[in-house]
């Protein structure tokens, strides 16, 4: 759920003309592409949780680099409906910032995990 959440957030900002008019505006100080890699952090990180214990073992073990495959297909998709939006534009750019920010959001997530082990995965669903 937060995955779909978050893609929707997603896809709303990417359908406003002008989306700079729905941002605070200190996020403007910033580069565009440094906001797409903190975008696809966030989206590679929602999607690792979700594959790593959202579904059965041998996707779990998958789950970094399906993680980053999937929030760079979205980044395709997003790219697609951008350059159908009015004022917008599309640009490769965008979407290669956009698969560093699954990386790192992935990769981070990874980490983490790494961090605190977990005897079983059913533990951590809350099945005993």
């Amino acid at each position: 759920m937060p995955v779909c959440a978050y893609a929707g957030l997603i896809f709303y900002l990417s359908s406003q003309p002008h989306p700079e008019d729905e941002l605070p505006s200190f996020v403007l100080s910033f580069s565009d592409k440094v906001l797409h890699v903190v975008e696809y952090a966030a989206l590679g990180g929602l999607c690792y949780r979700a594959l790593r214990w959202g579904t059965n073992e041998s996707s779990g073990n998958l789950a970094l680099p399906l993680a980053v495959l999937f929030a760079s297909l979205y980044g395709i998709s997003d790219e697609i409906h951008q350059s159908l939006v009015p004022f917008r534009d599309s640009s490769w750019l965008d979407w290669v910032a956009d698969t560093i920010g699954a990386a790192v959001g992935a990769a981070g997530m990874s980490r983490l995990d790494s961090l605190w082990p977990v005897t079983s995965a059913s533990t951590v669903r809350g099945k005993h």
